[in-house]
């Protein structure tokens, strides 16, 4: 993969950051500075280091499914955009909006929206990525992260719901797609 590929990658896993930060950003209208560079630095974290250790963890076990590598990207990244892309369309609507001055809840959020870049990271494993690229990977997601979730706070009240359920869609499709060209990519190459 590319350094702009694996841009693109870092910038669609924080469409569920910025939507879960527009529906804190309409909770939380008057919050302070320092409050949001405390969430945004906590997102950030938590998206780069769950990439990171889903990377160091797959490449463990990278020789053990190298023929089915491919395959196995392929999957995790269409049902992550598969899952992202259906959420964008789901009717369930949460009877409260992101409450994000707790830090326990404050954690929760941060990790339910990180959970898919352990399995991005894994994937990028079994695809060899080198631990430079990796490395370049999770500073580019930490920076995306961060300045997904500001924008959602900054923006939470002017945006609304549904903005931020089209960035999750889109941030579906894009993992979709990258999955995809990963299996082409493997067809071309080994056919």
């Amino acid at each position: 993969m590319t350094y702009l590929e694996l841009l693109i990658l870092a910038v669609s896993l924080t469409f569920d950051t910025f939507a879960v930060s527009v529906g804190g950003g309409i909770s939380l209208p008057n919050i302070k500075i320092s409050k949001k560079a405390q969430i945004v630095a906590f997102f950030g974290f938590f998206q780069g280091t769950y990439l990171f250790a889903g990377w160091f963890i797959g490449g463990k076990f990278a020789n053990i499914i190298s023929e089915w590598d491919h395959w196995v990207a392929f999957a995790i990244l269409t049902y992550l955009g598969g899952r992202m892309f259906l959420g964008a369309f789901s009717k369930h609507e949460e009877e409260h909006l992101p409450d994000f001055l707790s830090w326990k809840k404050l954690f929760f959020f941060a990790t339910a929206t990180s959970i898919d870049a352990v399995a991005v990271g894994a994937s990028l494993a079994l695809l060899e990525i080198e631990t430079t690229a990796i490395s370049i990977t999770t500073l580019f997601t930490v920076i995306a992260t961060a300045a997904a979730s500001w924008l959602g706070l900054q923006g939470g009240r002017k945006l609304g719901d549904k903005v931020g359920k089209k960035a999750e869609m889109w941030g579906g499709v894009v993992l979709i797609v990258i999955g995809m060209k990963i299996l082409i990519e493997h067809a071309i190459t080994f056919g």
